[in-house]
């Protein structure tokens, strides 16, 4: 029994949401330089984070969404999932979505610097080079996409989208 319950919970650890929280032509982003043992340390990235056990993508969204940022999400929609490979860690598995409807105040956020960054200007700041895909094909698709990202250490390797196009 202790095999199978050791097994779900790194399974669990694996999988993530990820929103881009859109207001005007801006996304919320997180600027992430408060925990010194972070993968994302000086990365800027979305709102998101690991899923608890028994929690749906859409209840692990909208919990963290609510803990780094004090805002409830009222309108989102899931765009894509995203299949992380490296050989620095275990794949992980991101759900990930947009947000264009919010309520509340945002607070402060303990990873990191929370700050509404102009669409176009994203793509120059300190982020991920398979983050710079799917920001283009949030722009490009309105559909649904399956995007794997392999990683040799911090250098993006590989992407695959929709397991037949080979983008790198």
């Amino acid at each position: 029994m202790r095999i199978k319950e050791e097994r779900e919970s790194r399974m669990a650890g694996n999988l993530t949401t990820l929103c881009y929280i859109e207001q005007g032509n801006a996304y919320l982003m997180l600027h992430r330089v408060k925990k010194q043992q972070d993968i994302n340390k000086d990365k800027w990235i979305g709102i998101g984070g690991h899923f608890q056990e028994g929690e749906s993508p859409e209840e692990c969204l909208l919990r963290e969404v609510r803990e780094e940022t004090g805002l409830t999400l009222t309108d989102y929609r899931l765009r894509g999932v995203i299949t992380f490979v490296t050989d620095a860690w275990q794949p992980e598995y991101m759900f990930l979505y947009t947000a264009e409807g919010f309520t509340g105040t945002m607070g402060d956020c303990d990873e990191g610097d929370l700050e509404w960054v102009p669409k176009e200007k994203v793509t120059q700041l300190p982020i991920w080079e398979g983050d710079k895909i799917f920001f283009r094909l949030l722009t490009e698709r309105q559909d649904f996409f399956s995007l794997k990202l392999r990683y040799e250490g911090n250098a993006l390797a590989e992407a695959v989208l929709d397991g037949k196009e080979r983008l790198v």
